[in-house]
């Protein structure tokens, strides 16, 4: 507790140095003492300065006994219990009423008497922040030197509520009247919550990770090994030379903080995220910095570069460094910071850097080069031009009717560099402010004559409206050379993207981009004639069904799919309560959900109700995404990610209509690009600061004032992250392992063989195991080849009575028994074990082959063996499908692993079968059931979440750390004709849709 008041207040103990820099602890004071004493000389009567006087406060709180006793002191009560609070999202009011029941309870303990005397109680461990007035029009903060203005110096907008909704607060003074600002900015200050973080002796090593203990062997795992940072480090090696130095993004975002969500309300946090921490604590929700909330009820829009004006004045601060101790190293040194790049949505890109992201030149890669067409019907554009990213002498770059009609010469376009941005900008005007923008005026219909002809296409893009401010973060002098800037959001464009092709395939009303406005679009750009509506004598319009075309009995086999489909526990939500199978739909998924869908499932789904040609392109658009967000990235990979990308979009514009490639479509042909540039997803994607705002949001006691209260929520959460981190005999947010950790008792590890050791779940049961069984298991731990000499001769075979488990948790994994899990919705049950095996040609075959196989099993027993209490072993008892032959497993013509457990590779019921294995050699699996092949499954593979492997410095381990397998890879040269007499563009065997 006392080393937490100290790294709380920077105040050292004798023989360190203190805070603030020319003040030292008298030696002849003790240390509960208050005096504080000039360097060199001596003041035994002069008074703490403000600092010290918190912080001996404190420590006398922490010196005064709770009650006698007791091995709590007041200070040490107050922490745990409010710990509990914070925890467990107690009101203030519940807060009150226990501590007046425990004071009623313990009379003699020096319990506060209500929550707000706790919080003045501990409230100096934690950092403040600063309330900032701004128009309600968003023109100006009153900071700085227009700090004490009373009005708008744009607008003219007083800066004070209207005088009927002031308060009147009564005292011996009489009536005054307390003016209440119209809103207010909450502005947390960055720079002492970055000293903590080298003050604190529990994060100060942390802070130094990325130099110190990242393994460097060219793979990307963590954002310093990317070529964004090593970029950053050789334009500034006066910064990279200090590894204190912190590397930051920072993430914006807006949330309705009502429940009532038909109020429009949107309150915009602006969260920082310190990049120096290891992969594993990073991405923590108690790692992130909290910058401002800036105030509802709209959104500030491009506004925003007003209410971050604190904050880039604090960066150019923290550019030029600011004195601060380091702990570990027991010394004063020039802490700087820089920020590396933005995390945000799509429209949160456009309002940060200024980059206009609807129309024309909607995507900020392509910038001026952006390939877009008008369709007249859809009334929205299409960004199409794929084969531009192909080489120059591939053919689809020729196949006119393939594609939109044109053949296209150009390359892929060039990334626009920061000085160059910077000169377009330099003739921006903009003007901050609600009022200052132009009015909304109504827009004329597009006629067909005067865009998108073969001439507007060559229009020069500085006559179009590109930019639409200069960004504030160029006032930071590194910002221009920062080659990733803006992250595009992987979770947001992954879920459009999954949602466009569920809408389409599934043929949902306004959700699918096939209808017959895209058709008369087709008509315009006269392409695919097979598809163009027919007009009924009735009036009506006749659709031929499209290629990618569900008939009902298909939709309903998708559906049936998505519907019995069993996944692994922390794997995904419950997606079957979203398929209505009646409608033939789903409905109310959630960004993870579509994550799941898009990596996982959907090429399931597909694999037995779609035609192969638009299976084997989906599967393609899922491995990509599963290729560049992984935890482990290889940057070669990558490079033919780009080009498989490529190759991908172009073939699913052969497949689906113009109107089916929104702007988030094509932002897929740059992900792999910025894969390259920022390093791991992990990082740089909204998913995180999504479940963070979800967090702040919770915050929201008091509807009146929800900024305030989000605020004070955050400052005690914040408060509570910092004291945790020295309650180790406690639990907190930072030691609650997560739900699949298992134990960690490194002493009762040891007495477990083959790394076997875990945590077992549910009730334990004694048994005995038959002759068969135990000579099974007996067997299998004596062929076991890290079995040494001393092992051998102390094992002279197991206690017959064994321990029996339903449930066990190891390595990340949670397994169940089949029988455990018979009226569960997750499945546990499945394992894989990877096996080597000598195989021969023939049997005059002198030279045999090492290979691996891989055995799938459902796991039905879970036993542990006691060598009489010398050495313990935990073994899986499985049904392992027949891998050996076909009639137990085969490949589907995806390349889908299948296997069959109605045909095992043995019962186990004889002496020389081989049922176990040791937990620690499996993985989990998990089997989707084929609804057109009886008895049939597809294997789907699960890796743990919280687990970081940060290799051994080879690039060999590559495989086995990767996060997720991708599916087999397609070959969409033979899966899809490439000429359009050989293309089928209708389905003979769908019904037609009519439409008035």
């Amino acid at each position: 507790m006392e080393d937490m008041l100290r790294d709380a207040f920077n105040i050292r103990s004798h023989g360190e140095q203190s805070f603030p820099p020319d003040f030292i602890i008298s030696e002849d004071c003790n240390i509960g003492g208050n005096v504080f004493c000039e360097t060199g000389t001596s003041a035994p009567n002069e008074e703490p300065n403000e600092e010290a006087a918190k912080f001996y406060n404190l420590l006398n709180k922490m010196n005064e006994e709770l009650c006698e006793g007791s091995k709590y002191s007041k200070l040490s009560f107050c922490i745990r219990l409010f710990q509990l609070k914070c925890l467990g999202g107690w009101t203030g009011n519940s807060f009150t009423m226990l501590l007046e029941f425990l004071r009623e309870m313990f009379p003699f303990a020096k319990i506060p008497q209500s929550c707000q005397d706790m919080k003045r109680l501990i409230k100096y461990l934690g950092l403040g922040y600063d309330k900032i007035h701004s128009c309600p029009n968003d023109c100006m903060l009153y900071w700085g030197d227009q700090k004490n203005q009373q009005s708008c110096h744009v607008c003219g907008k007083s800066r004070w509520m209207n005088s009927n909704t002031e308060d009147v607060n009564t005292d011996e003074g009489g009536a005054q009247l307390r003016k209440k600002p119209v809103k207010v900015l909450r502005y947390f200050p960055l720079i002492p919550r970055l000293q903590r973080l080298f003050m604190s002796s529990k994060t100060a090593e942390s802070m130094r990770w990325h130099n110190d203990q990242r393994t460097d062997d060219g793979l990307l795992i963590h954002p310093a090994d990317s070529l964004a940072w090593k970029s950053f480090e050789s334009k500034f090696p006066s910064f990279a030379s200090d590894p204190r130095n912190v590397r930051l993004g920072l993430a914006a975002d807006g949330f309705n903080p009502f429940k009532i969500m038909s109020t429009s309300y949107s309150t915009w946090p602006v969260v920082l995220v310190p990049y120096n921490l290891p992969p594993w604590i990073c991405m923590m929700q108690s790692s992130f910095i909290l910058s401002m909330i800036i105030p509802g009820e709209k959104g500030p829009g491009n506004d925003i570069d007003i209410y971050l004006q604190p904050l880039i004045e604090e960066l150019k601060q923290l550019w030029s460094g600011v004195e601060t101790y380091d702990v570990l190293r027991k010394e004063n040194f020039n802490l700087r910071a820089a920020l590396l790049w933005t995390i945000n949505d799509f429209p949160a890109y456009a309002n940060l850097s200024g980059w206009s992201t609807k129309g024309r030149y909607a995507c900020p890669c392509c910038a001026a080069q952006t390939c877009s067409k008008w369709l007249y019907n859809g009334k929205k554009f299409s960004y199409m031009g794929h084969h531009r990213w192909l080489d120059e002498n591939h053919k689809f770059k020729f196949q006119r009717t393939l594609f939109d009609g044109t053949e296209e010469y150009r390359g892929a376009p060039e990334q626009t560099v920061g000085s160059e941005i910077l000169f377009m900008l330099k003739d921006i005007n903009f003007s901050y402010g609600n009022m200052n923008q132009p009015p909304i005026t109504q827009t004329r219909r597009r006629s067909r004559d005067e865009s998108d002809d073969e001439s507007d296409e060559e229009d020069d893009p500085n006559e179009a409206e590109l930019w639409k401010k200069r960004s504030i973060f160029f006032e930071l002098p590194y910002w221009e050379h920062n080659i990733l800037r803006h992250n595009l959001d992987v979770m947001h464009i992954e879920k459009n993207v999954c949602e466009n092709i569920i809408g389409t395939i599934l043929n949902v009303d306004g959700k699918s981009k096939d209808n017959l406005q895209s058709r008369l679009d087709l008509v315009d750009m006269r392409i695919r004639r097979d598809l163009h509506p027919q007009v009924l004598p009735n009036g009506k319009y006749r659709l031929p069904p499209s290629i990618f075309s569900m008939s009902k009995k298909e939709k309903e086999v998708f559906c049936m799919v998505l519907k019995d489909i069993k996944v692994p526990d922390a794997y995904a939500s419950n997606i079957s309560r979203c398929v209505i199978f009646k409608d033939r739909r789903l409905y109310s998924l959630k960004s993870h959900d579509y994550h799941i869908l898009m990596q996982d499932l959907l090429p399931i789904a597909l694999r037995c109700c779609m035609s192969k040609n638009v299976t084997s392109c989906i599967i393609e658009l899922s491995n990509i995404m599963k290729a560049i967000c992984g935890k482990v990235l290889n940057v070669d990979e990558l490079e033919k990610v780009q080009d498989r990308a490529a190759l991908t979009l172009c073939n699913l514009e052969k497949i689906f209509p113009p109107s089916f490639f929104t702007i988030m479509v094509h932002l897929v042909i740059h992900l792999p690009h910025e894969a390259i540039l920022g390093g791991p997803i992990f990082y740089r994607w909204m998913c995180p600061i999504e479940r963070f705002l979800s967090k702040l949001k919770s915050y929201c006691r008091n509807k009146r004032y929800p900024e305030g209260s989000i605020a004070e929520g955050y400052l005690e959460e914040e408060c509570m992250t910092f004291c945790s981190r020295y309650l180790e005999d406690a639990e907190t947010r930072l030691n609650r392992p997560s739900r699949n950790a298992g134990l960690n008792d490194h002493d009762l590890a040891e007495t477990y063989l083959f790394q076997s050791y875990g945590e077992p779940i549910g009730k334990l049961e004694i048994v005995e195991l038959d002759d068969i069984s135990w000579i099974q298991a007996h067997r299998y731990v004596w062929s076991g080849k890290d079995v040494n000499d001393e092992i051998k001769w102390l094992s002279q075979g197991p206690n017959r009575v064994i321990k029996r488990y339903s449930a066990f948790l190891i390595n990340g994994y949670r397994f169940h028994t089949k029988y455990r899990e018979r009226m569960r919705r997750t499945k546990n049950c499945g394992v894989v074990v990877n096996s080597s095996i000598t195989s021969y040609a023939s049997a005059r075959d002198s030279n045999p082959v090492e290979g691996n196989v891989e055995y799938y099993g459902l796991l039905t027993d879970i036993i542990e063996l006691d060598y009489y209490g010398r050495w313990k072993v935990i073994l899986f008892r499985c049904d392992w499908a027949d891998v050996n032959t076909a009639r137990g497993i085969k490949k589907d013509q995806f390349g889908f692993t299948m296997v069959n457990f109605s045909r095992l590779i043995h019962t186990g019921q004889q002496l020389m079968d081989e049922p176990y294995v040791f937990s620690s050699q499996v993985k989990q699996v998990f089997y989707s059931k084929d609804p057109t092949d009886e008895g049939w499954y597809v294997v789907l593979r699960n890796t743990p979440r919280d687990l970081f492997d940060m290799g051994n410095g080879s690039r060999d381990d590559i495989v086995e750390r990767s996060e997720t397998l991708p599916f087999p890879e397609q070959n969409l040269d033979e899966n899809i004709p490439s000429t359009s007499t050989q293309y089928q563009w209708v389905r003979d065997d769908v019904n037609e849709d009519i439409y008035e």
